[in-house]
């Protein structure tokens, strides 16, 4: 079957204007492709073939809005038909599923394990997005990163932040900024690590609080194990949390490095799309799972990182 599968969250919980999971549809199928989709709940074998109750559907007109949103309507997509399709005869399928890697998302991996033992291009790899948890990944490249602390005692923790003076403190499987802490050295300490680890019963990562993140927090784009765009993105001015796109990044040597080192396990593990992030030449976070922020970027900057992906996609599927 010609075009993409796209495993995914529900289609009403995407947004169309920022997506990037949206932003690669619409360039496959500016490309010419066929989009379909399916959750992963839809996803089943049958005689030793993975299929799915899948949907097609075609994008709706977009034009960038002049910041990092698109002007789309509200629905953005409209479904021309559904069918049970072998999951395998596909040229490419994209699993897109929001973190955390828990039971629902590793039990898709396995499932496409099939799809790619058949002979289809998944991406990213199920293998290596097992094998390289993306919170965690950088840990085994401490040159690299700012001090980091990873456990779920209290006490541990608050040591640490005493010995950096202020940390950020997240989840081991967050995403989108949800559930982070900022923790400075002082009497508030430990009542917040004992709220965010629930109680010394859930680890989570504590790096050092780096104040040039004021400067910007650089999303690097990788294709392959390659820089193929940059951004800046900086705290708003009521929230430490990362927000939006908010400027073109330049790559200097710090990121050559930083790739230099990671691009080739990347590549290893078949982890074609990738989002590093770095704050002041220090590697923060390997993002993997479902990497984003190409289409936010496309909209500010006028780029094109969404067709440079989807096409690299399918000459790598057409080899």
């Amino acid at each position: 079957m010609s075009g993409m599968l796209f495993v995914t969250d529900p289609l009403t919980g995407l947004q169309g204007d920022i997506d990037a999971s949206v932003g690669l549809m619409s360039a496959a199928q500016d490309l010419g492709f066929d989009i379909w989709c399916c959750g992963p709940e839809e996803l089943a074998v049958v005689d030793g073939r993975v299929c799915a109750q899948a949907r097609r559907i075609r994008l709706r007109p977009r034009v960038a809005g002049g910041d990092h949103r698109w002007i789309v309507d509200s629905t953005w997509w409209d479904e021309l038909g559904t069918a049970v399709v072998d999951v395998a005869s596909f040229e490419v399928v994209q699993l897109r599923i929001d973190p955390p890697v828990d039971a629902r998302y590793l039990h898709t991996t396995y499932l496409l394990d099939l799809v790619e033992q058949a002979g289809t291009r998944v991406i990213n790899r199920p293998e290596g997005i097992r094998a390289m948890h993306e919170k965690l990944v950088a840990l085994q490249f401490p040159e690299l990163c700012p001090p980091t602390y990873v456990g779920a005692d209290p006490q541990a923790l608050r040591s640490f932040v005493r010995g950096v003076g202020t940390a950020v403190v997240k989840p081991v499987d967050g995403f989108a900024g949800i559930g982070v802490w900022l923790v400075r050295d002082d009497r508030s300490a430990i009542a917040l690590l004992e709220s965010a680890t629930h109680g010394g019963r859930q680890h989570v990562i504590a790096q050092q609080f780096l104040p040039t993140v004021a400067q910007g927090n650089k999303r690097l784009f990788l294709l392959d194990g390659e820089i193929v765009g940059a951004v800046l993105r900086r705290p708003a001015d009521d929230d430490f949390r990362i927000g939006p796109p908010v400027a073109s990044a330049e790559i200097d040597d710090h990121d050559r490095a930083i790739v230099g080192v990671l691009g080739p396990v990347l590549r290893k593990h078949g982890l074609v799309i990738a989002g590093l992030d770095v704050i002041d030449g220090r590697l923060i976070e390997v993002n993997v799972t479902c990497p984003g922020g190409m289409h936010k970027t496309d909209a500010l900057l006028g780029t094109h990182l969404s067709h440079t992906i989807v096409s690299s996609l399918f000459k790598g599927a057409l080899v």
